[in-house]
């Protein structure tokens, strides 16, 4: 499998980590145990289209957001995550 980091270019799935899924949003700080026991536990196995955080270790450590088919391996898009994007378009000049 291959990833094209933005930053970097296409690279092999080797310089990468996978880091979870990228559609979950982490509870406040203030929730009850209940569901931080939920969000660090229990978790969906998803098939087919599915969102996922990657950090490219062997390479530019950005963060990106992946599109991904999990039976296939095909990618559909990827992304830099949160503020890193806005520093790499503002560096662009975009």
């Amino acid at each position: 499998m291959r990833i094209g980091c933005p930053v970097c270019g296409d690279r092999d799935a080797h310089e990468f980590t996978y880091q979870g899924d990228g559609s979950r949003t982490t509870p406040p700080l203030d929730a009850d145990q209940d569901q931080w026991f939920a969000h660090v536990y229990e978790r969906t196995n998803p098939m087919g289209r599915h969102t996922e955080c990657w950090l490219h270790t062997g390479g530019c450590r950005a963060v990106l957001i992946v599109e991904r088919d999990t039976v296939t391996h095909e990618i559909f898009s990827v992304r830099l995550a949160g503020a890193q994007a806005a520093i790499h378009d503002e560096e662009a000049g975009q």
